[in-house]
């Protein structure tokens, strides 16, 4: 049974002091400051001054904890947005809201993925999604899959934005230096023509600008079915 099918409390023992929401915030913030790993269950329940056995109240284990989490944060994607009947753009917008979620969060991409982890906040997320598509001919399952898709890229995308995430100047060079110097040898002549286009020796677009691009080609190709 899931953590969304079973009574907020637990009904033995003393009176429960907090709450779901309690048990959430203090694992969030844990995530945030920490990783993923910092929001266990004996540091969550330090955080609120209370004993470990005392949370099993609230959640059967870690998973429970896991769906709260990125259920609570997927909240903060605004889905009060107008669509604009345009399916590519408003995914489009759709993507980058939830980038900028990933980005306060960057824990979030750590979470296991799991096709039916969905918890309320989610379900209106998907709703909303599909919503954007019905101007188009995918199927309810290509919907599904088109979903799926934009926000595996979405996560891949924060992690390489992330502050944390990205290499120093001097790795960045030596890498760039290997790649030049592989490639003069010959043997790679494609990834030789690639990197001769002018377009690629123009400077890297912008983290956002390279996102809106890559993401409007990947679901142009998608929504059309």
């Amino acid at each position: 049974m899931t953590v969304w099918a079973r009574p907020e409390r637990g009904t033995r023992g003393p009176a429960a002091v907090h709450s779901r929401a309690d048990l959430t915030a203090a694992a969030i913030e844990l995530a945030d400051r920490g990783g993923l790993e910092a929001a266990s269950m004996r540091r969550v329940a330090q955080a609120l001054g209370t004993g470990q056995a005392s949370l099993y109240r609230y959640v059967s284990g870690r998973e429970d904890l896991l769906d709260l989490m990125a259920d609570a944060v997927t909240g903060e994607v605004d889905l009060d947005v107008p669509l604009v009947g345009d399916p590519v753009e408003d995914l489009l917008a759709l993507a980058s809201r939830t980038k900028a979620v990933h980005l306060r969060h960057p824990w979030l991409a750590d979470v296991p993925p799991e096709p039916l982890r969905l918890g309320p906040r989610g379900l209106d997320y998907l709703e909303y999604a599909l919503r954007a598509m019905a101007p188009t001919p995918l199927s309810g399952r290509a919907g599904l899959e088109v979903v799926a898709l934009l926000n595996a890229l979405v996560a891949q995308f924060a992690r390489t934005e992330h502050p944390l995430s990205r290499t120093g100047a001097d790795r960045q060079a030596a890498q760039a230096a290997y790649l030049e110097e592989a490639v003069s040898r010959g043997g790679h002549p494609h990834l030789a023509a690639a990197l001769a286009d002018p377009v690629t020796a123009d400077p890297a677009p912008a983290p956002q600008e390279l996102f809106e691009r890559t993401m409007r080609r990947v679901l142009t190709g998608l929504v059309a079915g």
